[in-house]
């Protein structure tokens, strides 16, 4: 089912009585999910995302914009009337029925030619539970299953009316680290397996990033970027989506174009064609490549070794932030840890507390050089925040 939201907005009255103007929860919302696709909406807690999903189920209703199933405008139809199956981030399970009965109950509210016999409920329910894994345990009561149980109970409740529309508002957010890795990737393979137009609301970006078609980033209501995953991340529209998106996120610098130079502090680290100006520049972690002869000078804190990943931490008198993480392969740490060589002397020594209080100088942080690649450094118009074709 595709579905298409029009110039959707939705307002409400500020509780705040020293503020008269309302607050715009989703503003002038517009954009279109293809058919049997799952679709990331992601953005900060309070951007409005579970607003969108309640204004596409019915639970809210919007004060303008039209919102259209296929052809068919159901800004007007009833919640029930949708064919929407909707899963939240509590699983809202009935505590005294046994799984059966918790995947069953919305087929005992169905009437007239859709009215089903018990046997046909209890068909459905088994299809729905093997779906998504769970048919071994459709005695058992909700307090009897772990949080994952107990999120694929829900999942296979939503299911079981085989609806047009999916909606998950942060469905995995109960669950642990490995839990909620498992979990997302059973998601995936569910929508697939349907081919239900699929709605997953997240503030957690790589969440989104991993399972999805296309993700929706929103800010305080509006959407920002609306693309494939991969995509979204190389080319960011704006500031917002550069530093929403990204673990650890990207870099940002106080810089300036002058004389076709793209300026981080007095070094001139690439070529640009832009009008001369104050600018941020945003690195990627991934972006740094350590050389010695390398146009950027930043100072070393720490190398923290996390698994698969090596972590350059540095520091820079413009960098906006406290410490800049670059992300590198292990084989290039010899390289940063052979241009400290020559500076190892100028290492403060420790100095030791001698009961009378003070405090310790600053660390003396080593210098270390890199250059960046092109395809990972992205510049920003200082004031609108909008990213600037280099070419």
């Amino acid at each position: 089912m595709k579905i298409k939201l029009d110039h959707l907005t939705k307002r409400f009255p500020n509780r705040n009585k020293k503020i008269h103007e309302d607050v715009i929860a989703v503003n002038d919302f517009t954009f279109e999910i293809p058919d049997g696709k799952l679709i990331g909406l992601l953005g900060p807690s309070g951007c409005g995302k579970s607003t969108t999903l309640n204004l596409i189920s019915g639970l809210e209703v919007p004060t303008s914009g039209r919102i259209y199933f296929g052809d068919t405008d159901v800004t007007d139809l009833p919640a029930e009337n949708r064919g929407v199956g909707l899963v939240f981030q509590n699983y809202a399970l009935y505590p005294h029925l046994t799984v059966m009965d918790n995947i069953t109950f919305p087929l005992g509210n169905l009437r007239g030619d859709k009215k089903l016999t018990k046997e046909q409920m209890r068909e459905k329910a088994i299809a729905a539970a093997k779906l998504v894994q769970i048919e071994e345990l459709m005695e058992r009561r909700p307090s009897e299953l772990s949080g994952g149980q107990q999120q694929r109970v829900a999942i296979a409740r939503a299911l079981v009316k085989m609806p047009s529309v999916l909606l998950l508002d942060e469905p995995l957010s109960n669950l642990d680290a490995r839990l909620r890795l498992q979990t997302r990737e059973e998601l995936a393979r569910i929508q697939r397996e349907t081919g239900i137009t699929t709605i997953f609301v997240t503030h957690d970006q790589e969440e989104a990033m991993s399972i999805s078609d296309l993700i929706v980033v929103m800010k305080d209501g509006v959407l920002h970027q609306i693309g494939k995953p991969q995509e979204v991340y190389d080319s960011p529209c704006n500031l917002f989506v550069a530093k929403f998106l990204g673990t650890p996120p990207i870099n940002v610098f106080d810089g300036r174009v002058y004389e076709g130079h793209l300026y981080i502090g007095e070094e001139a680290i690439m070529d640009v064609d832009l009008p001369h100006g104050q600018v941020w520049i945003g690195i990627r972690p991934e972006g740094f490549v350590p050389d010695p002869e390398g146009p950027l000078t930043l100072r070393l804190k720490k190398i923290e070794v996390m698994g698969r990943d090596t972590s350059v931490v540095t520091t820079h008198p413009y960098f906006e932030g406290t410490f800049i993480r670059s992300i590198i392969p292990s084989e290039e740490i010899p390289t940063v840890l052979g241009m400290t060589e020559g500076h190892m002397d100028d290492t403060p020594p420790a100095v030791e507390d001698n009961g009378e209080g003070g405090s310790a100088p600053e660390p003396l942080f080593l210098p270390v050089r890199f250059r960046i690649k092109p395809s990972k450094i992205y510049v920003f118009d200082r004031k609108t925040e909008e990213v600037l074709p280099r070419e």
